[in-house]
């Protein structure tokens, strides 16, 4: 049995879960997601909790036991708190700002480069740094890896964008002369 499949998922208040068909709707006060139905899974809404059962005891249905379970947590908890990634740009004269519904970074480039944000996506701008945020998980994440991807952190001086829990490792510079 899936240690994590196994667990019920508490639906907080406020907090709508429907099963359908094909997809689960959960609605919440920051919005509503929806995750896909796999057929060798069954859902099962209980004193305000949610159980995630398999149907047989295939290698397919144990891999998609703990993954449902997960995706459908991570919207209950997406339409509850919602999500943020923090990122830190490093290097002198890198800036970030946040004109609407686009970032501005000025990252060491000979022009500022602009990135869009989707819909669903929030982002802060203090100082150096910059908070992504917004209710899937998914997409805060991928937004926030294509936003590093800008200029990722080198190794030497630790100058680019880097996530703002991340460590870089740093190597040591050319040697004197011998």
């Amino acid at each position: 049995m899936s240690r994590i499949g196994k667990n019920p998922i508490a639906i907080p208040s406020g907090v709508e879960v429907t099963v359908g068909a094909s997809e689960i709707q959960v609605k919440g006060p920051k919005g509503s997601l929806k995750t896909a139905v796999h057929p060798t899974v069954e859902y099962k809404i209980e004193d305000g909790k949610v159980f995630v059962t398999r149907t047989d005891d295939s290698r397919l249905a144990r891999g998609q036991h703990g993954l449902r379970r997960t995706l459908l947590a991570n919207c209950v908890e997406g339409v509850s708190k919602g999500y943020a990634k923090a990122l830190e740009v490093i290097g002198v004269g890198y800036k970030v700002s946040v004109q609407g519904k686009k970032i501005v970074l000025n990252v060491g480039y000979s022009h500022p480069v602009e990135f869009d944000l989707p819909a669903g996506i929030e982002a802060k701008a203090e100082g150096s740094k910059l908070t992504i945020e917004g209710i899937d998980k998914q997409l805060v994440g991928e937004v926030a890896a294509q936003i590093r991807r800008v200029r990722p952190p080198e190794p030497y001086k630790g100058k680019g964008i880097k996530y703002a829990e991340e460590i870089i490792r740093r190597k040591a510079g050319k040697s004197g002369a011998k």
